[in-house]
């Protein structure tokens, strides 16, 4: 295996190939960073130029878009509390805070280093114990993935914490929005009121543009009207993050980084699921969890090395069963059959120089990832110091561009208004706009698994009790509510 890894470095530090791999990723940095232009859409566009290259550096290129694309969504969602792509949401939470103190330098460093780790992780257990990954991922069924999405919905009571009825309020009305469009099971459409734009339901980045960018946008607009001085510039910190601050985020970023890899390599689950679950888990085990959501650096590390670590894991059952761990993967899939590659355990005995070729390229993206996402910093707070009577306009202008370019449609644009007026008033009664994301991804992946198992059972539940991988989710459920009920009594006393 060494000589392998050795061939496949000798492999990537070929000039052409270099230079593919840096285009990906400071490419797809920049993809990331635009509210409504996701990784997938990124590598879907470039798909086509990489048809006429040869294998390696058609591959090397939408890898390097992915790995950047993965990292900057986080960019925009620290800076504009607008995330760039659906993984980078839960980082809004504690990296918005953290600019509102004016330690922009700091939330973005933590921000590059946890998803290198995150990506580096990921790409270690790809390279060593990828076939172990794949044959777990493989235990999955519908069942599996109806638990997985309940252990997920119960993240609502975590970043509900300050006031769980809310919480729980708003994650209802995302499952109600989630029912929208054609029924997963039948298709029969489903509170379409006779438009064709919602047979496939909402589009998750228009909402997601809305409620956390377009809402935000209008408060700082009511702001901006009441106060006499409506040019102010954010001061911020020019303070990367410490080594001590590193050492002590580290078992966090590490653990994060492990579930990412391993969430990743079940087909189906994503980078967004990912980020929610380990921002949940870092949450549920720390020793001060009320500080999450103020600007903590824990808060950023968590979610970044999870989604990041999405990227080597949804790899794992790609290359080694021709299964693709989510929608990038799926699109990977079809550049390797183009290149006249078959995915799965063959390739690895017909084509080893690719594929560790694919592996090396992995290791040197996300260490690339790591060098221009710390160069990039002091370019990138330099939104901070943009009047705020300049950048709100801005913010709503890139987002109504972002939702628009999804589609290609005015209705996501529409969309995207819509809840962004419903996430204003959000803001202003208090109520969590998080809870509603966390139901529109999760909602359709409970109820298409859970009807699923009940065809698979006959009509019986009794997969709920008689499949492991099923009865374990359902037990991280039940203490992830009970924990987060007992810190909220906590609090009430």
């Amino acid at each position: 295996m060494f000589s392998l890894i050795l061939g496949g470095f000798q492999t990537v530090f070929e000039p052409s190939v270099m230079l593919f791999l840096i285009l990906g990723v400071v490419g797809g940095i920049a993809i990331g960073s635009l509210p409504g232009l996701t990784a997938t859409m990124g590598v879907a566009i470039l798909l086509p130029f990489t048809f006429g290259m040869e294998a390696t550096q058609g591959l090397v290129l939408l890898l390097g878009i992915y790995i950047g694309a993965i990292y900057g969504g986080s960019i925009a969602a620290i800076l504009l509390k607008t995330p760039g792509t659906p993984a980078a949401a839960a980082t809004v939470y504690d990296g918005y805070s953290l600019v509102q103190k004016g330690e922009a330098t700091k939330a973005l460093s933590m921000s590059a280093i946890a998803s290198f780790v995150g990506g580096l992780i990921s790409t270690i257990m790809l390279m060593t114990v990828s076939p172990y990954l794949a044959k777990f991922a493989l235990r999955f069924s519908a069942p599996e993935y109806f638990a997985l999405a309940v252990f997920g919905l119960t993240i609502i009571a975590s970043v509900s914490s300050k006031n769980i009825l809310k919480g729980i309020l708003a994650g209802f009305f995302g499952l109600i929005i989630a029912t929208f469009g054609m029924d997963p099971i039948t298709s029969y459409p489903r509170f379409t009121f006779g438009s064709l734009d919602l047979l496939n339901g909402f589009s998750v980045i228009p909402v997601l543009i809305g409620l956390f960018a377009i809402s935000e946008a209008l408060f700082q607009m009511e702001a901006l009207g009441k106060s006499e001085e409506k040019c102010e510039i954010v001061k911020f910190k020019k303070e990367y993050v410490t080594m001590k601050e590193l050492i002590k985020v580290a078992p966090t970023m590490i653990k994060s980084a492990i579930m990412g890899t391993f969430i990743g390599s079940i087909p189906g689950a994503g980078a967004d699921i990912s980020a929610f679950v380990c921002y949940n888990e870092a949450k549920r085990t720390s020793k001060h969890p009320e500080k999450f959501g103020t600007g903590i650096l824990e808060g950023i590390a968590a979610p970044e090395a999870g989604n990041n670590g999405v990227t080597g894991g949804a790899l794992v059952p790609l290359l080694t069963l021709g299964v693709p761990g989510d929608a990038v993967a799926a699109i990977l899939l079809g550049a390797l059959v183009v290149q006249g590659l078959a995915p799965g355990p063959l390739l690895f005995q017909q084509n080893p120089d690719v594929v560790y070729g694919l592996f090396s390229a992995m290791f040197m993206g996300n260490i690339f990832m790591l060098i221009f996402g710390l160069i990039g910093i002091k370019l990138f707070s330099r939104v901070c110091e943009i009047p705020k009577n300049i950048i709100v306009p801005l913010i709503i202008f890139l987002s109504i561009i972002g939702s628009y370019s999804l589609n290609n449609s005015m209705f996501d644009v529409f969309v995207a208004i819509t809840f962004g007026i419903l996430g204003y008033f959000m803001i202003k009664v208090g109520i969590p706009q998080s809870p509603i994301v966390l139901s529109i991804i999760l909602g359709p992946m409970a109820e298409t698994n859970l009807r699923k198992s009940i065809l698979m059972y006959e009509g019986s539940y009794a997969f709920l009790y008689t499949r492991p991988i099923t009865v374990v989710f359902i037990i991280l459920a039940i203490i992830s509510i009970v924990s987060a009920y007992k810190k909220s009594r906590v609090k009430v006393a």
